[in-house]
């Protein structure tokens, strides 16, 4: 029951103007996390009709949620994955579009490896960014076929007030993974290593 008042103490917080508003939200009533990933299926679909081979996937890096790439600042709040750390969060995406175009199979001979070089939100004042910048390693049976960093960038509306800015950093985040997966996704030399 308690938990319950307290959470209503927080909305009605939020909704309080001014000051009081800013420092709950930056100090936080709960953690933030990470919205969940949504697939872009036009990607998808162009890279199905690639006839992929089956791929499995090695664990994600780094894995530790202490490193500096598995935490994003938005201000003075700690943005956090859903999934534990955001290496995690982008093996979870591309299990899910792999397995989406029926192509995941943890047995397979192709193996893809991802490790997050670059993970930052910047609210901005006026206009927000993020950046990601992950290094993908296609091996098959051993043999090395790709080593490719690929970086992406996105662009949302921000504020100064970060009542207006920090959930905009937080619904940003997906849509950065999906930004840098479409990369990915639409290289050449990518589609070449996981092909049949």
């Amino acid at each position: 029951m308690a938990i319950f008042r307290s959470q209503d103490w927080c909305l009605r917080a939020l909704l309080a103007p001014g000051a009081l508003a800013v420092v709950v939200l930056t100090t936080g009533c709960a953690p933030l996390l990470a919205p969940p990933y949504a697939a872009d299926y036009e990607t998808l679909d162009r890279l199905e009709t690639t006839r992929p081979g089956p791929v499995a996937l090695v664990k994600a890096q780094p894995p530790e949620p202490e490193d500096k790439v598995n935490t994003v600042r938005l201000r003075s709040a700690r943005l956090l994955s859903p999934s534990g750390s955001f290496a995690q969060y982008l093996q979870d995406a591309l299990m899910r579009d792999l397995s989406e175009i029926s192509v995941y199979d943890p047995k397979a001979p192709t193996r893809i490896a991802a490790r997050i070089l670059v993970n930052e939100i910047d609210l901005g004042v006026i206009n927000g960014t993020g950046r990601m910048g992950v290094e993908v390693t296609v091996t098959r049976d051993g043999t090395q076929r790709l080593r490719k960093t690929y970086r992406a960038e996105t662009a949302f509306d921000s504020s100064y007030a970060s009542i207006v800015a920090v959930p905009a950093g937080q619904a940003a985040y997906p849509r950065l993974v999906r930004a840098l997966l479409r990369q990915v996704y639409a290289d050449p030399q990518f589609v070449a290593a996981i092909g049949r």
